[in-house]
């Protein structure tokens, strides 16, 4: 398989932590994000460099006989060995196929000096080697910091490691400690060389082997690949060899050590926002919570007692100008309920019901924005948790100002008169006319000594009398039907006019909930629901 088919398999997981490093900041923790960029750099530079190179290091510890093992690989004598400490100051570097090799080497910083090319990638036996780039590091566990922090920088770019280990500190606490526990997920990129062979017995090699196997599982290297070599008798050279050249020859180990730094790194990302715990949580809010959210802002401001309030004062006011006059002119001998209730003032009342202190409502709002906040972060991450109930807080302070603001404005004209009110008013009052004419008429026609004057009579004072009476009553029972019938008019207009009030402001506080809790919110969850579609992505 070549390189150029398996990245598409890598592309989607590099965008998937692309996303998360995006999305991260003030989520995960710092330490995380910081090896994913870092990671996303390693990759991005890697995979713009020669496909057609492998960097294999070898690595190891003072005395592992690293260099010599190099030397033996190579096939030539260009790396220094000996017993001082350390014996590898600077990394050295053996390119077969040198061709395309010169931008990864400048990557890995090789200094030229240090660089060294075969004569022939052809050479009798060599050509399964070409495109292989084969390090000596320093050694890992020096005195002088310089060396040991260009080795760990190295072990990180290496495409594949061989790590180099000696019969007597194979087992080395700060080896393992440092490097081997960190390699679950690695097996495809990892090698073990047990160098100095030739210094055991074969049961004594035998037994070491199966040791050696037997640690690394039990620190999570599942599939260990250990070869036993041996540099001063050649030993297991040619094995070791081989083994590199299978990862040189399906180019694939560049492809292979970034998918298991991924994995390596996913688990982490994992260990520390489990993707399960995202499952239930919503992508956004529902409808059933934004009518939640306005019906519970609607009762802190008082939307209902506004409306009742309008729809009594409408119906009140109109009395004043539809109810049948002699009922009114009555009640005014008699004490006023309606002084007593003060409601000639709740005119005012509703125009200030939200203007001054709105200590009780800021908490019922904050109530409410709170209720939205808890509904949706059921089961959510506690880091997430808090994003999105500090999203939903965001504007909180200026929540109640806002409320207040937009419905005053939408406050009623209690002082409007409908046209029909008037014109009934016209009407009722030629009725009461016509029934006190009436009403003089009779008395008139009845107690005068005389009866009334001839140019009044119509047909004569006995036969018109009842007629007026008749008229009279007429007059009477059609002022008290109209009455009765103005106020249901009023009734039902009232209601009407209290829907279309309570209609309006719940209009009105439904956009000032979407846009100063809900939007911010969605925001959040939005980002919430990304980062977990990414954190899914990147697991493949």
């Amino acid at each position: 398989m070549t390189v150029a088919t398996s990245k598409p398999r890598l592309a989607p997981r590099l965008s998937a932590l692309t996303k998360i490093v995006e999305l991260g900041p003030g989520r995960l923790d710092q330490k995380l994000l910081s090896e994913a960029e870092a990671l996303l750099l390693l990759a991005g530079d890697r995979l713009k460099l020669s496909s057609e190179h492998t960097v294999v290091a070898l690595a190891g510890g003072t005395g592992s006989g690293k260099s010599s093992l190099f030397n033996a690989m190579s096939g030539l004598e260009l790396s220094p060995t000996g017993v001082r400490r350390p014996t590898t100051a600077r990394t050295h570097a053996c390119v077969w196929g040198l061709e395309g090799a010169a931008p990864l080497l400048d990557w890995l910083q090789i200094q030229w000096r240090h660089r060294f090319a075969r004569a022939s990638a052809l050479d009798k036996g060599e050509s399964q080697l070409h495109g292989l780039i084969l390090l000596d590091l320093p050694d890992h566990d020096s005195i002088r910091a310089l060396t040991d922090t260009e080795a760990d920088r190295l072990i990180g770019l290496a495409d594949l490691v061989v790590w180099v280990l000696d019969p007597q500190k194979y087992a080395d606490a700060s080896t393992h400690r440092r490097y081997v526990t960190e390699l679950a997920g690695h097996e495809a990129v990892t090698v073990f060389a047990l160098n100095q062979a030739d210094r055991l017995a074969p049961e004594e090699l035998a037994e070491l082997v199966i040791d050696l196997n037997d640690l690394l599982r039990r620190e999570g290297v599942e599939h260990p690949s250990v070869v036993p070599t041996s540099a001063v008798t050649g030993r297991g050279v040619e094995s070791l060899k081989s083994v590199v050249a299978g990862a040189v020859s399906r180019r694939r180990a560049a492809i292979h050590k970034l998918e298991a730094d991924l994995h390596r790194l996913m688990q982490r990302l994992t260990k520390s926002m489990p993707v399960g715990e995202a499952l239930a949580a919503p992508a956004s809010v529902d409808e059933a919570r934004r009518m939640g959210l306005t019906d519970a802002l609607c009762d802190a401001v008082g939307v209902p007692a506004v409306g009742e309030a309008m729809e009594n004062v409408y119906a009140e006011r109109s009395s004043q100008w539809v109810g049948w006059p002699y009922p009114r002119w009555v009640d005014k001998l008699r004490p006023d309920p309606i002084k007593s209730l003060r409601l000639e003032d709740i005119g005012d009342e509703i125009r200030g019901i939200t203007t001054g202190s709105v200590s009780a409502q800021s908490a019922e709002v904050t109530n409410a924005v709170q209720a939205l906040a808890d509904g949706l972060t059921v089961g959510m991450h506690p880091v997430w948790n808090t994003a999105v109930h500090r999203a939903a807080r965001s504007q909180l302070a200026q929540l109640p100002q806002a409320l207040t603001t937009s419905l005053t404005e939408v406050a009623p004209q209690l002082d409007r008169v409908p046209g029909w009110w008037r014109a009934l008013k016209v009407w009722q009052y030629v009725l009461v006319a016509g029934f006190g004419l009436g009403v003089a008429w009779l008395l008139a026609g009845l107690l005068l000594p005389g009866g009334l004057p001839s140019s009044l009579q119509l047909v004569g004072d006995t036969e018109a009398l009842p007629w007026v009476g008749l008229m009279t009553l007429s007059v009477l029972g059609l002022g008290a039907l109209s009455g009765i019938a103005s106020r249901n008019f009023v009734e039902l207009g009232a209601s009407k006019e209290r829907e279309r009030l309570e209609r309006e402001m719940r209009r009105r506080v439904a956009g000032i909930a979407e846009k100063m809790v809900v939007e911010p919110v969605e925001t959040e969850l939005a980002r919430h629901h990304a980062f977990y579609s990414a954190m899914r992505g990147l697991s493949g």
